[in-house]
């Protein structure tokens, strides 16, 4: 079995380097595993081992089920899964990646693609900006496909790019799992999905990592049987697409009430009022603790319209008690919320 280069164990270094490293490792009959370390956003950071077959799997699923090969603009950070996959898919294009830091805006990247098809990936908050933009708004109608991962899409966002002709496909993934494996709720081709007895999200197929490096505990306690134990939270709609619902490691006791934070969360991002929201539990001397909502509003909002928009179709007991507005979130390089700074910072207001 061949040996990894230096610059995909882990997987890092320039746009240029990666992708040289990676096509010979694609295409050797027999590879060491790749390793991408995870941005650690809820937790400690994992070193996963994915396989040259199963990120092979999930760029030919992913490509499969968009509508065949076409030509990428790299806009997200290359070391993390989500950009190793454009760089992947690319490849298998046959396409060079336009990657967006070497031009200077969408609009600019999207003027050179040459590919019949054409496609981009990227983060909710990187898809609000570009709504926000004329141009670049015009740039995302050109695409034949925009992938929005990393965090939950959200309806309003999702109606605003709908709205704009923007053709957004929802994903849901995660590193061990080579990226999204399940688009607008519907899993790719050879992928399965389950919601178990327990409403945790269970997931099988050939994308799935080989495991953590060097931890065998942890990862015999995600992978059971085949089957990746998610910490996800989901069911199946009327028309048996998934919809996550939240976490199951984020439920917690205000008041002698069991909160699921992401479950609040989920409500407020549809908030016609908030951009953007975060919601995260702080240390209270009467409830144990208080839900706490952090949001980028568009217009003016207080406490009691939160919890009045919370308490329409949820407990009222899990509206939040406490409001921040901020100019923006802060995210880690992955673009997901960096919510362990989130939590310090109102440790340190407290």
């Amino acid at each position: 079995m061949s040996a990894v280069p230096a610059s995909l164990r882990p997987v890092g270094g320039t746009v240029r380097d990666i992708s040289a490293s990676l096509r010979p490792w694609l295409a050797a009959s027999e590879a060491e595993p790749l390793v991408v370390r995870t941005s650690g956003s809820t937790g400690i950071p994992k070193n996963v081992l994915l396989s040259a077959p199963a990120i092979r799997f999930s760029a030919e699923a992913s490509l499969l089920r968009l509508g065949g090969p076409g030509q990428w603009v790299l806009a997200l950070p290359v070391h993390y899964v989500a950009g190793l996959q454009v760089l992947v898919r690319s490849y298998l294009a046959g396409h060079p990646v336009v990657a967006l830091e070497e031009y200077d805006d969408l609009a600019a990247a999207t003027n050179v693609l040459s590919a019949s098809r054409r496609y981009l990936a990227c983060v909710p908050t990187q898809l609000r900006r570009w709504l926000s933009d004329s141009s670049s708004r015009t740039s995302l109608t050109r695409f034949d496909a925009v992938l929005v991962g990393g965090a939950a899409l959200g309806r309003t966002l999702q109606e605003a790019a709908t709205g704009a002709d923007v053709r957004v496909v929802s994903t849901y993934g995660m590193t061990e799992t080579c990226g999204g494996c399940v688009y607008d709720g519907t899993p790719l081709d050879g992928v399965a999905v389950v919601v178990d007895a327990e409403r945790r999200i269970r997931l099988a197929g050939p994308m799935l990592f080989d495991g953590y490096a060097g931890e065998p505990d942890r990862t015999a306690d995600v992978l059971r049987d085949g089957w990746l134990v998610t910490p996800d939270l989901g069911l199946f709609d009327l028309e048996g697409r998934l919809v996550v619902s939240g976490r199951a490691d984020d439920v917690v006791k205000s008041g002698g009430v069991g909160v699921p934070l992401s479950a609040v969360e989920n409500r407020l991002a549809a908030m016609p009022e908030i951009d953007e929201v975060a919601v995260l539990a702080a240390p209270d001397a009467e409830w144990g603790v208080r839900v706490v909502a952090v949001a980028v509003a568009s217009r003016r909002i207080d406490l009691g319209a939160v919890r009045d928009f919370v308490s329409d179709v949820q407990p009222r007991a899990w509206a939040p008690r406490e409001l921040h507005l901020v100019d923006r979130l802060p995210r880690l390089a992955s673009g997901k919320v960096d919510r362990e700074l989130l939590v310090r910072s109102l440790q340190s207001a407290s």
